[in-house]
């Protein structure tokens, strides 16, 4: 009579056990739907490293459309260079950092991109505050510094990179070229002199300029004019003195 009382005892902490680790397996889920980054030899003032960003899906209704990353002090957006990411998805640089988007993903799946650093400042950790958007308007922040979240760790940290030490003889190299754009030449001091030393046109010349003859056109017309008229009147008076 004592064994079925206990087989039945036995069964029913069989099925709390499981229900209450069910739970907590439900509970402890979202704990771990966070947008996460790493990387390979994550060493301070280590070049061309590349981060890969993984950011969970926690719509049940829409799909992730793309994350915006605001980059930490050392690192600027012409540093970055896109490696791979979702299909269809693009890269752009923003005024604090770069933004990875395009179609929305399937409900419920995961997002995933690279990009390689041209080199790592020189520090313990990076923050990579991180903006993740949804098909239907929705946008997580993940910019909190420290996970303030429940005991079920139900907040919103922000991606951090621990870096290991230097390696000997790192150096932190130069900053990624900008363009510039070259102002122009100023005038040379002879050009300059020149100018000065040249008078200005009188009224008389600058308005004969204007109707486009020259003084001395005019000088050498009004030459010939009397030279025509000298020669008519000597004609005329020999004609009436014969």
């Amino acid at each position: 009579m004592h064994r079925p009382g206990r087989a039945r005892v036995a069964r029913r902490l069989s099925t709390v056990s499981a229900t209450l680790a069910a739970a907590v397996l439900v509970a402890a889920g979202p704990a771990f739907a966070h947008t996460e980054v790493e990387a390979e030899n994550a060493r301070a003032l280590a070049q061309d490293v590349t981060l890969t960003f993984s950011a969970a899906s926690e719509s049940s209704s829409a799909g992730i459309t793309g994350l915006e990353v605001f980059l930490p002090d050392g690192i600027t957006p012409a540093d970055v260079t896109y490696e791979d990411g979702p299909k269809g998805w693009k890269f752009a640089t923003t005024s604090r950092g770069y933004k990875v988007s395009g179609p929305r993903l399937a409900v419920g799946e995961d997002a995933e991109f690279s990009v390689t650093v041209r080199q790592l400042p020189d520090a313990e950790e990076l923050v990579f505050k991180t903006l993740q958007s949804y098909s239907d308007g929705r946008v997580d922040r993940w910019i909190e510094l420290e996970d303030s979240g429940d005991e079920h760790g139900h907040g919103h940290p922000a991606p951090k990179l621990e870096l290991g030490p230097a390696e000997p003889g790192a150096k932190l190299v130069s900053p990624a070229p900008t363009e510039t754009v070259t102002p122009a030449a100023p005038p040379s001091a002879a050009s300059a002199d020149a100018a000065e030393r040249t008078p200005p046109p009188s009224p008389k010349e600058a308005a004969d300029e204007d109707d486009g003859i020259s003084p001395a056109a005019l000088t050498a017309g009004g030459a010939v004019v009397l030279l025509c008229a000298g020669a008519g009147v000597w004609w005329f008076r020999r004609r009436t003195n014969a």
